[in-house]
């Protein structure tokens, strides 16, 4: 049954060439795929240089990526948000499956996974059952009991850590 979709969790880790078991966060609610990118570049010759991940990451390894084969998207966040971001084939192994897929290169330090796999890497190759999870990656987050009784304390000096400039975090 070579057609059967292979059915993966919330939670996945993907392979590269250079590094191995980076977490990724599986997003049926996402139309394409991202991965944090550095050193993001188009050099006089129209080559697109990048390195996969930076330096804060401990999937880092500063190999730097060239090709001539990518182009340009617009992306919106959840936020509503609009910005333009180059595109690339990136090979990887997914499930113990090798497939060539099309990431977004950004910058992604801020958020808890490195890699965003969307529907467009999963349709025909695989099934989501969001009750799996690998759990590759522990997300400490703040109760909403402990962030009320950090409000309770000082409400001014919560607002303007969590919400003061649109950071709401």
């Amino acid at each position: 049954m070579a057609n059967e979709k292979q059915v993966i969790g919330r939670e996945i880790a993907v392979d590269f060439a250079e590094v191995k078991g980076v977490p990724a966060k599986v997003d049926t609610g996402a139309d394409s795929s991202a991965i944090w990118a550095s050193d993001i570049f188009v050099d006089e010759d129209h080559n697109l240089h990048f390195k996969l991940f930076g330096t804060g990451s401990p999937y880092y390894t500063g190999a730097e990526h060239v090709t001539k084969s990518f182009d340009v998207t617009s992306t919106k966040s959840s936020l509503g948000e609009t910005a333009l971001k180059y595109r690339t084939k990136i090979s990887i192994k997914l499930a113990g499956r090798k497939i060539k897929a099309n990431f977004g290169l950004s910058e992604r330090s801020t958020h808890s996974y490195p890699i965003l796999i969307g529907r467009r890497t999963l349709s025909g190759k695989f099934v989501v059952d969001v009750s799996k999870s690998e759990k590759l990656v522990k997300i400490s987050r703040e109760t909403t009991k402990q962030l009320n009784e950090k409000m309770k304390q000082d409400p001014y000096k919560f607002y303007k850590e969590h919400y003061q400039k649109g950071t709401q975090k």
